[in-house]
């Protein structure tokens, strides 16, 4: 069967646009995945998630080369015990490696670990429980990508037990 000219083209050009179509749908899923660990790592640093997750942060020298990788420094809540900042980094055995993201999204916005119990009330999950589904994703996503550091961090300690490390205590006004 004899295709004329017109009929050639047509089909040619309809195959580039197909492939041009298949390249842009392949590509687009990685321009996103960008976008939501740089969105991650936006809401991360504006969060103050360093404060809390990095060592170093606390005694005024941050080690950024072990960035949110937990601290050494702990908060002491009356009644409740000493609690450190924990490791955020992808790390398997001391991290959120072995975590899976809705277990960092519960963690994030409430307050839930993996283990059923509740984190620190200086976790402050209350303030991220609004976060998008899309921000969620995007922390998510930021801390899958940052270096693993090896840290396990102390504790936490009951009121009852004797912290290894510095604390900050959160003292309640007198009454």
């Amino acid at each position: 069967m004899n295709r004329g000219p017109a009929k050639q083209t047509m089909g040619r050009a309809a195959t580039a646009v197909s492939a041009l179509l298949a390249a842009v749908i392949h590509l687009a899923p990685a321009a996103t995945a960008q976008d939501a660990v740089a969105r991650g790592k936006y809401l991360v640093g504006i969060a103050g998630c360093n404060d809390c997750h990095t060592p170093g942060y606390f005694l005024g020298k941050p080690d950024m080369a072990r960035y949110l990788g937990g601290s050494e420094v702990g908060f002491e809540v009356p009644g409740l015990g000493v609690f450190h900042g924990p490791n955020l980094t992808p790390d398997k055995d001391t991290g959120l490696g072995g975590w899976t993201d809705e277990q960092v999204i519960a963690a994030v916005t409430q307050g839930k670990h993996p283990s059923g119990r509740e984190l620190a009330p200086v976790m402050p999950w209350h303030a991220f429980a609004t976060l998008t589904p899309d921000d969620q994703k995007a922390i998510v996503a930021f801390l899958r990508t940052i270096p693993a550091v090896s840290n396990k961090v102390p504790g936490p300690f009951g009121p009852s037990e004797k912290p290894t490390g510095f604390v900050l205590r959160v003292v309640p006004p007198q009454q």
